[in-house]
């Protein structure tokens, strides 16, 4: 039997199980059908069985049940990772004599049984992609997503260095075999095949720039055993908190990348529906989890990738479609597509430098322009406490000696201009969120600035005496914030604090954060 007549007959079975509710050991009412490009989900009663299709593509193999059984193995392994609860175990499709069709545990099914993953079934509506639909994806969903991603990328297995994942090779095959199959998709559509050409130099340009960064990212450690697939229709609220789920089983040169390639296909994905702010909040918050701003060189190169793996899943699904459906398709492909070129396109970058007292509103309000612009932040508070070992919301107080001396702010502003220097030489605009209320903290970035060719500017964030001690001793009682500010410590400020220079105050944008800060009001477009 030939592979196309081996998937005919696996969906003629399985269509009979979503017929045959009694082949179940539990309750099933109907049974639903859902089928996505590679596989094929039937949801009875309080269960889900995922089964393989048989295929055998450039960047998978289905083709046989003894590859289908492997691969659902290891789709139990690497999910349990994030999603125990979920991933219950594996079963196989059995002919029976007396019902038709049963379900036993794999353990005890022959070897050329249709093996499938068992999980516990969740409602549909509860998956990030359906709950941003209803515009109720909130920030607090997109911060506590990146924590629990930041914490997976921490306990995730590292790449061996003699392993061959995260090369300048490997990251470069998927990229390239993505193109090539893209080609291929779009040689009869006019319209869409010159996207392909620019992006493909672009690619092959870059791929070798970067070269020497995949090697320092490979040995820094940051190639791991990642999701793979990490885009919002794999990320699902459980009891109200996101859980990533449906990580690549299928291939590990897939899943074995920089942590950095896993995050960019959510940005990417929370982009292409619109919501560039709340890439850019995760994107951030990511970033201050785990410090890992090395990685900004080569986040425009995942970027453009994930936005071409897309286009291309839409290319397959295209294949298996008609009419409407395929219209759909066409226009998603076309949607990514365009996208990934607006991804290789240079922008402006700047330096802004958030300068005022405790309690001021700094952090607070740059962060609504920093997703708003798409830029980098940079947070004093948290990366004084990542000098010392401390989590960002961690209570320095049993750091011996403290973590407020003079020589820890030294190391931190330079942390910080490392951090802003990276940045700002990988094309991104930066922001960098300390009090700076000394004339030498402000000049060593204005210095950074012209040493990078990039303009510089400065928020002076400003609200009365009252206020600050208010906002600061709310935030004591919260326990929920980087800064540990006292009052003696805004008293301390008041005193040493150096008023601007002239030529500072030529770069100053005054910010009242006692309402609303409307930072296109404030600063239009272009403004800089």
């Amino acid at each position: 039997m030939d592979l196309q007549d081996s998937y005919a007959a696996a969906e003629r079975r399985l269509r009979a199980l979503q017929r045959s509710p009694q082949a179940f050991d539990h309750p099933v009412g109907a049974v639903e059908w859902i089928e996505t490009h590679i596989s094929w989900l039937l949801l009875a009663g309080d269960y889900v069985y995922k089964f393989k299709k048989p295929l055998r593509l450039d960047f998978l193999d289905f083709s046989t049940p003894a590859l289908r059984r492997a691969a659902c193995m290891e789709e139990l392994r690497i999910n349990r990772r994030t999603a125990p609860d979920l991933y219950l175990g594996l079963v196989a499709l059995v002919a029976d004599a007396a019902q038709g069709w049963r379900l036993l545990p794999l353990a005890q099914a022959p070897a050329d049984a249709e093996p499938a993953v068992r999980m516990r079934r969740f409602e549909q509506s509860a998956l990030l992609s359906h709950v941003l639909e209803r515009q109720q994806l909130t920030p607090a969903h997109i911060d506590a997503l990146a924590r629990h991603v930041a914490r997976f990328h921490g306990d995730a297995a590292v790449a061996r260095p003699d392993a061959g994942w995260g090369t300048a090779q490997a990251v470069r095959a998927p990229v390239d075999a993505c193109l090539a199959a893209l080609q291929l998709q779009t040689a009869d559509a006019p319209d869409l095949a010159p996207l392909i050409g620019p992006m493909a130099q672009w690619c092959e340009q870059q791929g070798a720039a970067l070269a020497p960064v995949f090697a320092q990212r490979l040995d820094a450690g940051r190639v791991r055993e990642c999701h793979g697939d990490l885009h919002l229709a794999n990320l699902v609220l459980i009891d109200g908190a996101p859980q990533l789920f449906d990580a690549i089983e299928f291939n590990p040169a897939l899943r074995w990348i920089d942590c950095v390639a896993d995050i960019a296909f959510l940005a990417m994905d929370l982009e292409a529906r619109g919501c560039a702010d709340l890439a850019w909040r995760f994107l951030n918050a990511w970033l201050e989890c785990t410090g890992d701003y090395a990685g900004l060189p080569v986040l425009d190169y995942y970027r453009v990738y994930r936005a071409l793996v897309r286009a291309r899943v839409a290319g397959l699904r295209l294949a298996q479609t008609t009419g409407a459906a395929r219209a759909a398709c066409l226009q998603e492909q076309r949607r990514y597509l365009e996208l990934a070129l607006r991804f290789t396109q240079p922008r402006p970058v700047a330096l802004w430098l958030a300068h005022g007292f405790s309690g001021s509103g700094k952090s607070t309000q740059s962060l609504a322009l920093v997703c708003q612009r798409g830029m980098v932040r940079v947070r004093a508070d948290v990366e004084r406490k990542r000098l010392f070992g401390l989590a960002p919301e961690a209570a320095s107080s049993a750091v011996p000696g403290g973590i407020y001396t003079q020589d820890a702010s030294w190391r931190t502003h330079e942390r910080l201009e490392a951090v802003a220097h990276t940045a700002l030489a990988a094309g991104w605009s930066v922001l960098v969120d300390a009090t700076l209320l000394h004339q030498a903290a402000r000049a060593r970035f204005a210095a950074l600035a012209q040493r990078c060719g990039v303009p510089w500017r400065i928020l002076s964030f400003e609200a009365p005496d009252a206020v600050l001690r208010q906002r600061i001793v709310e935030r004591q009682v919260r326990r929920s914030d980087p800064s540990e500010a006292t009052l003696a410590v805004l008293d301390a400020q008041r005193a040493a604090s150096e008023p601007l220079t002239t030529d500072e105050s030529a770069h100053c944008v005054r910010v009242d954060t006692t309402k609303p800060v409307d930072w296109m009001r404030l600063l239009p477009h272009g403004d800089i």
